[in-house]
């Protein structure tokens, strides 16, 4: 298949989400963008605002074999993972697998289930396998999670560990809808009517082929300097006690290339980075006292980080590698 094909159906996945997803274009791009990149999705909302709609279209338009858990303070870490149950007919433990045995696996509120079931996604998405009894059995691939939470302070929920925020890729904020989009949803032409109409159009091969091609994206050393000094930046800033961790600066270059893929290019500008820098650094900071009390929250500050960090000249091609 050509290259300018994947493109089309790169095209075609962002075209069949939006009529399930309706005014979201650009947290629809992104999310993608995150898969392309073979990353995680951390989605922090009010209940109601199409989360799961965006999940569910997703999975549908790739093809991907999703499983979802509502989570809940009884949800226990074998649910997630599997457990071992024991056949008095034939005496041996079979494992049975947990709702992570799947492409796309949707924790819907993760934020109000305990912390040891929380962590217990720590291993899956770090190393796309899980451990059951000392037996380590791998995902399938593809293997992604999106995950759902409310806004922190919402009654029930448990803050997730900096550790397992850090694993997400990105972070979003989808908010309300414009009056406009609101008024398509209130004649129903969104929400979970339309999902059932989102068209397959593409498959977990062709998924896995663009996730080769977005890694052959050429990044120019300029570039890298660049995303390196704004990530140094977060850990010296006056408002910030944490800054990004490593993890952080290569899930920049790696939606960095997606971005430009989407954009049908081989090559990552300056732009495809400030387009996804808070996106991708937001969950990742922790501000101190002094942010909270001058009233600075972590978009104005990251903001202020891109505006005061100089970009490399925007045509920065090369060969791809």
């Amino acid at each position: 298949m050509e290259k300018n094909m994947y493109y089309e159906k790169a095209e075609a996945v962002i075209a069949q989400v939006g009529r399930a997803v309706i005014g979201k274009e650009d947290y629809i791009r992104k999310a993608v963008a995150a898969i392309f990149a073979g990353g995680h999705i951390l989605i922090d909302d009010i209940p109601g605002v199409g989360k799961t709609t965006l999940a569910m279209a997703l999975s549908k338009a790739m093809e991907l074999e999703s499983r979802r858990i509502q989570f809940t303070p009884d949800v226990m870490p074998s649910d997630i993972v599997g457990f071992s149950l024991y056949r008095k007919e034939t005496g041996e433990f079979v494992y049975q697998p947990g709702a992570v045995m799947c492409n796309l696996f949707l924790g819907d509120e993760i934020n109000r289930t305990l912390p040891k079931t929380q962590s217990a996604l720590l291993e899956v998405m770090e190393e796309n396998r899980v451990t059951v009894d000392g037996v380590t059995r791998s995902l399938p691939e593809p293997f992604i999670v999106i995950a759902t939470e409310n806004p922190a302070g919402s009654v029930g929920t448990q803050l997730l560990p900096e550790s397992q925020l850090d694993r997400f890729m990105i972070c979003m904020t989808m908010g309300y809808p414009l009056l406009e989009d609101e008024v398509e949803i209130a004649k129903g032409k969104s929400s979970g009517i339309a999902v059932q109409d989102v068209e397959t159009v593409m498959s977990v091969d062709e998924l896995l082929q663009i996730r080769r091609q977005v890694d052959e994206v050429y990044v120019h050393d300029k570039i890298y300097y660049y995303i390196c000094h704004l990530v140094k930046q977060t850990r010296e800033n006056a408002y910030i006690e944490m800054g990004v961790s490593p993890r952080g600066t290569i899930a920049l270059v790696r939606m960095a290339k997606a971005i430009a893929y989407l954009d049908r290019r081989d090559y990552v500008t300056p732009e495809d980075v400030n387009e996804i820098f808070l996106d991708v650094t937001s969950h990742r900071i922790l501000l101190n006292a002094r942010a909270r009390t001058g009233k600075m929250n972590a978009e104005k500050i990251l903001q202020q980080i891109l505006e005061n960090e100089k970009k490399p000249a925007s045509q920065l091609k090369g060969r791809s590698r």
